[in-house]
Formats: C-alpha cells, sequence, structure tokens
C-alpha cells in the first residue's frame, strides 16, 4: 500500500552501507518508520529527508512493518537546528520524548504541530528550557498525565499557597499537603506559570520571558511531573543535565 504523509524525522539511523531508516511523526498515521536506499550517498536524492528534526512531504509503500521510501519534498529543513550544540540538545530531547512516549499507527494530529510548532520556536531563537517546559506539559496531556492546577485534587479549594503532588495529578493546598511529603511547594508566579503552560498551545506562542530564579523551580516542578509519569530515561535529557552543569 502506498501512503502520502507530512512528517518530522524524529529518529534517524544508519541501515547497511548506504541506506538509512528514519522514524517520522505524521499528523494521520502516527509514527511511521521508513528505509530510505541510498540515503548515505553524496548524489543521493533523498538524503536531506532523512535529518532529523526535518519536516517534509514523505511517499513510501508499506504491505506490513517496514516502509519503503519511493519520493519526499522537504516542507522545512530546520537546519539551524543541527548547527550549534546548544539548539540541537534541544531539539534533539524534543523528538526522543516525543519517539518514546507516542505508538505506532497512533494518529495525533495535536502533538505533531505541537512538536512542530516547538521545533519552530527553538529556531526562532526563544527560550530553549521554557519551550520544552511547555512542550513537555503538551506530552504529559496526551499521555492522559495533564496535572491539573486551578484547584486543590483532594478538596477543590482555591485560595492560599498550593504545593504540586506529582503522584495526585495536581497540586494540594495547605490543608491538604500532609497527604505527599513529598508535595513541591511552588511560589506564586511558577504557579502562574504552570496553569499557562496548561493552557497555552505552543502553535500560538508569542515571545515568553521568565525570571532566572523562576526558571530553576519551574524546571523542578517539571521534571518530577515528567519523571513520575513518564519515567523513561532519555539519553537527551542526560546531555542536557551536562549542559546546565558545564554551560558553553
Amino acid at each position: 500500500m502506498q501512503y502520502r504523509v507530512e512528517g518530522i524525522v524524529i529518529r534517524s539511523m544508519d541501515y547497511g552501507e548506504g541506506g538509512k531508516i528514519i522514524t517520522i511523526l505524521t499528523p494521520t498515521h502516527g509514527k511511521a518508520a521508513i528505509l530510505v536506499r541510498g540515503a548515505k550517498k553524496a548524489k543521493s536524492r533523498h538524503g536531506s529527508l532523512t535529518q532529523l528534526f526535518t519536516h517534509g512531504e514523505y511517499l513510501y509503500y508499506r504491505n506490513s512493518g517496514l516502509g519503503t521510501l519511493t519520493h519526499g519534498e522537504i516542507i522545512e529543513s530546520h537546519h539551524v537546528l543541527r548547527e550549534g550544540l546548544e539548539l540541537t540538545a534541544y531539539a534533539a530531547y524534543a523528538v526522543e520524548l516525543t519517539d518514546r512516549t507516542t505508538n505506532e499507527d497512533e494518529a495525533s494530529g495535536y502533538l505533531f504541530m505541537q512538536l512542530l510548532a516547538c521545533l519552530r520556536a527553538l529556531a526562532e531563537g526563544k527560550d530553549g528550557p521554557t519551550i520544552l517546559q511547555l512542550y513537555e506539559m503538551k506530552i504529559l496531556e496526551v499521555s492522559g498525565y495533564g496535572p491539573i492546577f486551578d484547584e486543590c485534587v483532594s478538596c477543590g479549594n482555591t485560595e492560599g499557597q498550593m504545593a504540586l503532588s506529582a503522584r495526585s495529578g495536581g497540586v494540594l493546598c495547605s490543608r491538604c499537603r500532609y497527604k505527599d511529603s513529598s508535595a513541591l511547594v511552588l511560589g506564586d508566579s511558577v504557579l502562574k506559570l504552570l496553569r499557562l503552560f496548561r493552557r497555552m498551545d505552543l502553535t500560538r506562542l508569542g515571545n515568553i520571558q521568565v525570571k532566572d530564579e523562576t526558571k530553576v523551580q519551574l524546571k523542578q516542578a517539571m521534571r518530577l511531573l515528567v519523571d513520575t509519569h513518564i519515567n523513561i530515561p532519555l539519553k537527551s535529557r542526560a546531555f542536557l543535565d551536562q549542559l546546565d552543569k558545564y554551560p558553553l
């Protein structure tokens, strides 16, 4: 069967002497694994379509399992994301997180558009850590773990200081905080941002600026949520942590 799909390359690996196998995220067919013959050859017509972060149109043939590319066109190369260490690290985390949390043939037009918007925002030079945290929130939503920030998940109280209880799926008020001794007490500015992240569509993202002290707790909060509900070791995140320790 022949397929024509829009896709973003979220994984690319060598295959044999001259080929590559790519995994693309599509809005209509979920993830698709495609063999691109001769992709590593200097004169390959399709080599550029196999590069990580590429947004393109892919025509491939598949009966079952692995597809075989017959034609393709680049829509956006996102080449800037492959030209600097920091940008590459941010984008690599976004696509690896996507790859590890989505299933084959599980269509998600929403997630496709969120990933595309994430890569575009990174390419435009918007704040990398904040963009990734926004995207992590979208991954949590799509995975069924979207947290509740507007009220206490235990009693419904909306007043007073809140603490994030990842295992409870949202925030606890001061009266209910005893139910989770590991809950992270949130500053007002961080809670406001988390509420904004929960509602925000990355495709409508404007300029966003976050104070350094807010970024620290925001990272703690999102790390707590992702580690509790996703809990998948990612090479790209380990590398980002190294960049934090030893900035360029």
